[in-house]
């Protein structure tokens, strides 16, 4: 067992050896989740809306106050500040409050506000929410001027006005999604589903651009070397597969565990997360070992893997999610380990399933990995035999 040990302790460190490996197995991995979770995710659609003007005037407390109570994420900063935010697409809308509009505002006239969008698509829905939310302030402020012009005070015209709002039943709208993705994708966080997308990504398509360095070590003799030892050819195959297992499961559980960390991601209960993920190491572990067993020149072995492993993402879900597949993208899907690591994710992640709810997931893994791992090693075996 410790020849086996050494073999894949070697591997690992030849793997780590090239720079650029370390930067798209560890850097890389989290700047695309961070970036996919701040565009597309779940919490990303909340519209944000930046004021310029007096914090302490009447208008400006009260236009803040209702955008939060709709949902509106506010801030508040110097107008130059707000239109560089702007131009830069860091916030949707600006409101730009001057001191006469204040003054009018708290005098019981009509105030006029410069309202500019951002030129992004978000920019339009979030506009719609700030006239909405203007809306409601100029009404309110309206009944007060009506109460004050009947003669009462303009603390007893609040006061009735308050009393009435929490006394009055208005009208509920109801909206029921009957959309069966919406509900499943509801109790996702904003970075959820991206990590466990790029978590399948990445440690397949590392493990399989690492099969470079298995063609590396049958071409410059490294192996050889090691039979000339006494080392068994089925301990140099175990030590070499487990090398690429070793990788691959280093990489996943560095993302798991720095997206839960970084990113807050909630991968349900960690002990099933984890032996899916082992799983699909394995699987993808073999399968560098076919590739690094096949192919001769280390060079074409790693654009075979890029290629196959971009491929297989993209059928398994992890680019787009396979909810909106098509029924023939669907059948297809099921012959990539992708898809059913994604599912098994899924069920752990959004239902908090148990180990029976994710028994066909682990089967299939199972499966594909111990089919390609036999695969790999017939063919390495072969392989060690006759001169590249």
């Amino acid at each position: 067992m410790s020849v086996i040990m050494a073999i894949a302790g070697v591997e690992v460190r030849r793997f780590l050896r090239d720079w650029s490996n370390i930067f798209f197995v560890f850097v890389f991995p989290l700047l695309l989740i961070l970036l996919l979770g701040s565009q597309f995710g779940a919490n990303s659609g909340q519209a944000r809306v930046s004021v310029a003007g007096d914090a302490a005037t009447e208008l400006e407390k009260s236009i803040t106050g209702q955008l939060q109570a709709d949902g509106v994420k506010v801030t508040h900063d110097s107008p130059a500040s707000v239109r560089e935010q702007l131009s830069r697409g860091r916030t949707d809308v600006g409101i730009f409050i001057s001191d006469g509009a204040a003054a009018a505002f708290e005098a019981g006239n009509p105030a006029d506000l410069e309202v500019v969008a951002s030129s992004h698509s978000g920019a339009q829905a979030a506009l719609q929410l700030v006239r909405a939310s203007v809306q409601t302030v100029s009404t309110q402020q309206r009944q007060l001027a009506v109460l004050q012009n009947a003669g009462i005070d303009a603390d007893t015209a609040a006061a009735a006005l308050r009393q009435a709002k929490e006394h009055l039943d208005l009208p509920q709208l109801e909206i029921v999604d009957t959309n069966d993705v919406s509900q499943d994708f509801r109790s996702l966080g904003q970075f959820d589903l991206g990590a466990a997308q790029q978590l399948l990504l990445f440690v397949f398509l590392s493990s399989l651009t690492g099969a470079a360095t298995l063609i590396q070590g049958r071409r410059l003799g490294v192996i050889a070397r090691v039979l000339a030892a006494p080392v068994s050819t089925g301990q140099a195959i175990a030590g070499e597969a487990l090398g690429r297992f070793g990788i691959a499961a280093v990489q996943g559980g560095y993302i798991m565990l720095g997206t839960a960390v970084l990113f807050g991601v909630d991968w349900g209960n960690p002990l099933l997360s984890g032996l899916v993920l082992l799983l699909f190491c394995a699987v993808a572990a073999a399968a560098a070992m076919v590739i690094g067993s096949v192919m001769d020149n280390d060079a074409a072995g790693s654009g075979l893997g890029v290629g196959l492993g971009l491929v297989l993402a993209g059928l398994g879900g992890s680019m787009v999610p396979p909810e909106f597949f098509s029924d023939g993208m669907q059948i297809a899907s099921r012959f990539t380990p992708h898809r059913w690591a994604y599912d098994a994710f899924a069920t752990i992640q959004r239902h908090d399933g148990s180990l029976l709810d994710i028994l066909p997931q682990l089967g299939m893994l199972t499966a594909m990995a111990g089919t390609l791992l036999v695969l790999g090693a017939l063919l390495l075996r072969r392989s060690l035999g006759r001169a590249l």
